[in-house]
């Protein structure tokens, strides 16, 4: 990681508690990133956040900090309240009885991802900034653990992360209330919308206190009308904080393509391989079938690889994922389910080997890479049957991908697995046609 992308405001500067501070410090966090620049002050004043930043730029810490320090901050007014309180009462008579039920506090935050992956990577970031402190955590999502998680977030929890299909799930068992939450949080908040969740967010913002009773957090790549209009709906009047929102993607990416035949997409990607020796890679997709073939003919080549795709069993797809984290497996082929939450450092290329029919999605997929302030490599095929995603894709971040040349040296001599997979049966599916984009500008069709 470099410095280039921190700020001069040192978070020992920010109204942040010891305990917080010594774990930011244990983390090697000193200075802040451009987005918790702007939004931590705000935040640790009450104000209410709907935030747009590229991904890799910080936003998790952003909004665990103001988390941790708002449940101090309240924890700290409540027992001052309640000292003021005894202090004015009378003595009860020695025959008083008090049969007050004891109400639920827990608990007292929530914090909504889109997908498992991010959940699981937020917690794990919550574990490590919060290890001084008294906070009780519960991780949960769904695929895996039902009891377990379930046992968890009835043990009277401070936070809740997670994903809201099991969150509603539990709390439809009354495992918690969600009368007391004082913070909220919803972490990519477009990407909520594009997986259905805006139903299941709302049926939770509506049950939790009114929007001024409570601090609340938003952060999205992008804040369209219906992020926005969303903020304005179930938050506190909150200000919109932008970084580098004329930028899509991070000039730290060096983009680039190739326009290879559909026969040669697999002995290019075997070529630039063997050419750039890149030690962590992700390889993006567009199906699971396109991601067994490629994991077969890579393996068969002598490339550690894993193929991670949306039917991939939770316990499996995190260990895959661990693996690649520990370079146990150097190359890790995904569909589009690992385009986002996905926090994994040193990543130095990230391939389309299919375009993405999303334009979103491109960008997503490239943000794997250049996290932090470090530099990558982005690298695209526009090949026979994705070659129309382009055009729009390069409307979208506003700038030209550059083409590069095909030459006979990047074109590798491939080994045939023994048992050639079952991807490789011609398909004669359509591809589906990418969404409508308000962004991009019309263009003629082409013959």
């Amino acid at each position: 990681m470099n410095d280039k992308h921190l700020t001069q405001t040192r978070f020992s500067n920010l109204e942040l508690s010891d305990s917080i501070l010594r774990g930011l410090n244990e983390a090697n966090f000193n200075h802040c990133t451009p987005i918790q620049d702007k939004a931590l002050p705000l935040l640790l004043r009450g104000k209410d956040i709907a935030g747009q930043a590229q991904t890799g730029t910080g936003k998790t810490a952003t909004f665990l900090l103001a988390t941790f320090q708002h449940l101090i901050n309240e924890l700290e007014y409540e027992e001052e309240d309640s000292d003021d309180e005894d202090d004015d009462a009378e003595k009860p008579h020695a025959d008083t009885v008090f049969t007050q039920p004891q109400t639920i506090k827990y608990p007292r935050a929530i914090i909504l991802a889109p997908t498992r992956e991010l959940a699981i990577q937020i917690h794990k970031d919550a574990v490590q900034l919060g290890k001084h402190l008294d906070l009780k955590l519960a991780l949960i999502y769904g695929g895996t653990d039902y009891q377990k998680q379930l046992d968890k977030v009835k043990s009277n929890v401070d936070i809740i992360i997670g994903t809201p299909g099991r969150i509603i799930d539990f709390y439809k068992q009354n495992a918690f209330t969600l009368n007391n939450v004082q913070v909220t949080v919803l972490d990519e908040a477009d990407r909520m919308f594009d997986l259905g969740f805006i139903k299941d967010i709302r049926y939770l913002l509506r049950r939790m206190p009114a929007p001024d009773q409570r601090l609340n957090m938003l952060f999205s790549a992008t804040l369209s009308y219906k992020v926005t209009e969303l903020a304005y709906e179930h938050m506190n009047n909150p200000v919109l904080v932008r970084i580098e929102s004329e930028e899509v993607t991070s000039k730290a990416i060096q983009q680039s393509a190739f326009c290879p035949s559909n026969q040669q997409k697999l002995p290019l990607l075997v070529g630039i391989l063997r050419q750039y020796q890149p030690q962590r890679s992700i390889i993006f997709v567009n199906t699971k079938r396109c991601a067994e073939q490629l994991d077969a003919y890579l393996n068969a080549n002598g490339y550690k690889t894993a193929a991670l795709s949306g039917d991939v069993p939770q316990d499996k797809r995190q260990r895959l994922l661990n693996d690649f984290q520990e370079n146990k497996i150097t190359l890790l082929i995904a569909t589009d389910v690992a385009a986002r939450g996905l926090h994994i450092a040193d990543v130095s290329h990230v391939f389309n080997y299919d375009l993405p029919q999303d334009v979103e999605d491109y960008v997503h997929r490239i943000g794997r890479t250049a996290r932090f302030g470090a530099s990558g490599e982005a690298i695209s095929f526009i090949c026979e049957e994705y070659a129309y995603s382009m055009p729009d894709i390069e409307d979208y971040i506003g700038q030209k991908i550059p083409v590069k040349p095909i030459t006979a040296d990047l074109l590798a001599e491939l080994v045939i697995p023994e048992k050639k997979p079952a991807s490789d049966k011609p398909s004669h599916h359509k591809p589906r046609q990418p969404r409508p984009n308000p962004k991009a500008k019309a263009r003629p069709s082409t013959p």
